[in-house]
């Protein structure tokens, strides 16, 4: 233990939250979960200040670099550093609190408050801390957090409300905790500091703030049995029953898959139709130079279910780090 305070965060859940237990099942908050898509979205925005982040699934591609020591440049990336790896014990004690300050064992259900505490257990520095806090406020403010996010949206009277369709992970920031000032320029200098190893990016390159876009107050859903919003927008045929002939880029892939099973992966589209002050549209393009046209495309594509959209609603990195900044680091 440090003499460096613990820090919280306070939360309102806009949505359920989804940890998923053993069984998959909701009803427990499994703070390893949460911690795990808090870790994805630092990598995420690690990766969008130009520093390398390495994908702690992969065996081919996580942390540590076996042949150093761990105090070694080179033995492990910037994310490591604070969240941990073989032989790197991470830095901090990491708790869900409910709104009295005690443990949070049940599922975080919409409209509760909720705590997240950070207790350094090795001194953690100012640029570290203003990561995790421009962190905390990215999954609130764009994206989501959880094992489970939204499965398929839909307008469908008879479906709107069936549990497959129910968005989950959207929280409020309340309330953060007060950290030295860093500069953007700063936190660009640390994350690409020489010592820290480099991985090759490769397939997940993706996953990187330099990708991701938002659409505020807008959302993407299934209309009828004959026209889907989101299925459009990710490449999937809109017609129930009709086979994609192989998934896009955009929709992920489904399990399963012929000759050889293939493992599952997200979708690289999702959107929030509720609560209403939460709707939000967010994804990542695989290539950077399909930013350039992606608000127009949108704009085409969805001429009259986003009536009156603009293009300049679609917020990107720069708008997004500005504004990040602005409220917190």
């Amino acid at each position: 233990m440090t003499n460096q305070g613990a820090k919280e965060y306070t939360f309102e859940a806009l949505t359920d939250l989804w940890t998923g237990d053993a069984d998959g099942k909701p009803g427990r908050t499994i703070t390893t979960g949460l911690l795990g898509s808090i870790r994805w979205w630092f990598e995420v925005l690690v990766r969008g200040l130009g520093g390398g982040a390495c994908d702690p699934t992969s065996s081919r591609n996580r942390c540590p670099d076996s042949r150093k020591k761990a105090t070694d440049s080179g033995h492990h990336c910037v994310v490591c550093e604070l969240f941990g790896c073989t032989g790197w014990a991470r830095k901090f004690r990491f708790e869900v609190l409910d709104e009295n300050g005690k443990a949070k064992a049940e599922q975080i259900t919409k409209g509760q408050t909720f705590k997240l505490r950070f207790t350094p257990l090795r001194p953690i520095l100012p640029q570290e801390w203003a990561l995790l806090d421009l962190t905390l406020r990215l999954i609130a403010e764009y994206g989501a957090i959880g094992g489970k996010t939204v499965l398929k949206p839909s307008d469908e009277p008879s479906r709107v409300n069936k549990p497959h369709h129910r968005d989950y992970g959207l929280i409020q920031f309340i309330e953060g905790a007060t950290s030295s000032p860093v500069t953007e320029a700063e936190l660009r200098d640390y994350v690409t500091e020489h010592r820290w190893r480099q991985p090759q990016h490769d397939d997940f390159a993706w996953a990187s703030l330099k990708n991701f876009w938002c659409v505020k107050g807008r959302y993407l859903a299934r209309q009828n049995a004959n026209a889907s919003t989101f299925n459009r927008v990710i490449g999937r045929p809109e017609a129930k029953g009709q086979s994609s002939q192989g998934d896009s880029w955009l929709a992920g892939r489904r399990a399963g898959g012929q000759p050889k099973p293939q493992d599952p992966e997200s979708k690289r589209v999702l959107s929030f139709k509720s609560p209403r002050e939460a709707v939000r549209t967010f994804g990542f393009v695989q290539f950077l130079d399909e930013l350039k046209n992606l608000g127009q495309e949108l704009k085409t594509q969805l001429e009259k279910e986003w009536a009156g959209f603009e293009i300049a609603e679609l917020k990107k990195k720069p708008d997004i780090l500005d504004e990040l900044f602005k409220a917190g680091a």
